[in-house]
């Protein structure tokens, strides 16, 4: 009985050991393990990351008052305590505005490992994504004098700003998105899956590993793949058309690409696709099969991915919501029109 087990034990760590093997050559890598190498690949080079920058651009991203209205913040789209995204099938801004191309929001944890920011990737990094929304009509509506004007009447950001960048900053808009990129760059949420790539072989279940090799047989990698497990631009509709692509106008950029998703914590950012036209992940699977992979998936491989998927749930930070500091006679006035 002991040779048995023990042979048991050994055939699990072959195959554990070659599983890790063929997800690496698949392109797939782990979020780092060491601190060290986390923070030389999250950080920005041109804007280094410190604890005084964080935690303001954590209240620059939760304070609602960046907006036009007063009432939207990134954190409105972007829920950190909903995977990031918001749960709905299309994004709701100023005056309860549905995004005009029918797109969801994308979840911001792990955005910082994408090759290129939002669904037609027309963003290279996040200091540049973080401009977007804050002034586009259908989300925070705000123009850059408003942002600034309301951060410099602010004693408290003022101080926080020059705690940060130094007594002589001066806060523009441009300032303030860098600043709110610096938080974002800190949303990562390694997972077991990392811990398994990292080389601890019995972080996954068997279960968990055979949807792994599935994901990998049927070649879900091809797309979703790096350390984002996805993140990159890629050909959509390439085996078949999605069922619901007449919901919203979207078509990828001027080439057809569509930036593909990232895989992590996908449990929490349910409905799926640009345009939130699915509700369930099995479902999900099903039709990126069929229209990806040109492959008719059946439900014990359907199963099995979706087995695999959910052990990418990543350990989440620890995010307090902030006491934002107070406004006074000279914060530009709300505008709800």
């Amino acid at each position: 009985m002991k040779v048995f087990v023990l042979s048991a034990l050994v055939a699990a760590s072959l195959m554990a050991g070659t599983l890790q093997t063929d997800a690496k050559k698949a392109g797939l890598k782990p979020i780092p393990a060491s601190v060290a190498a986390l923070n030389k690949l999250t950080s920005n080079p041109k804007n280094p990351t410190t604890a005084a920058k964080v935690e303001l651009g954590k209240m620059l991203y939760m304070d609602p008052r960046l907006s036009k209205s007063g009432l939207i913040s990134c954190n409105s789209c972007h829920n950190v305590g909903l995977g990031g995204s918001d749960g709905m099938s299309s994004a709701v801004g100023h005056k309860w505005t549905l995004n005009p191309h029918g797109l969801s929001s994308p979840t911001v944890y792990n955005a910082v490992f994408y090759s290129q920011q939002f669904w037609d990737g027309r963003s290279p990094h996040l200091e540049d994504q973080a401009q977007g929304p804050i002034q586009a009509g259908p989300e925070m509506a705000a123009p850059k004098e408003h942002v600034t004007a309301v951060v410099n009447s602010i004693p408290q950001y003022v101080a926080m700003f020059q705690k940060a960048y130094g007594k002589d900053v001066k806060i523009t808009f441009e300032k303030v998105a860098d600043t709110i990129a610096v938080f974002e760059r800190t949303l990562v949420t390694p997972s077991r899956y990392d811990d398994f790539l990292n080389g601890n072989k019995n972080a996954l279940t068997t279960p968990e590993k055979k949807g792994l090799k599935t994901f990998i047989d049927k070649g879900c990698a091809t797309c979703h793949n790096d350390i984002a497990l996805g993140g990159t631009m890629q050909a959509f509709n390439v085996t078949g058309q999605y069922k619901h692509m007449n919901v919203g106008d979207f078509k990828g950029d001027k080439n057809g690409m569509v930036r593909v998703p990232t895989l992590r914590n996908i449990t929490k950012t349910s409905p799926y696709f640009h345009n939130g036209q699915i509700a369930t992940l099995g479902e999900a699977i099903k039709e990126m099969g069929r229209i990806q992979l040109g492959a008719t998936l059946n439900d014990d491989e359907t199963a099995s991915i979706e087995t695999f998927l959910k052990a990418l749930d990543g350990r989440m930070p620890n995010i307090t919501y902030p006491m934002f500091p107070t406004s006074n006679a000279t914060t530009p006035k709300v505008d709800v029109n």
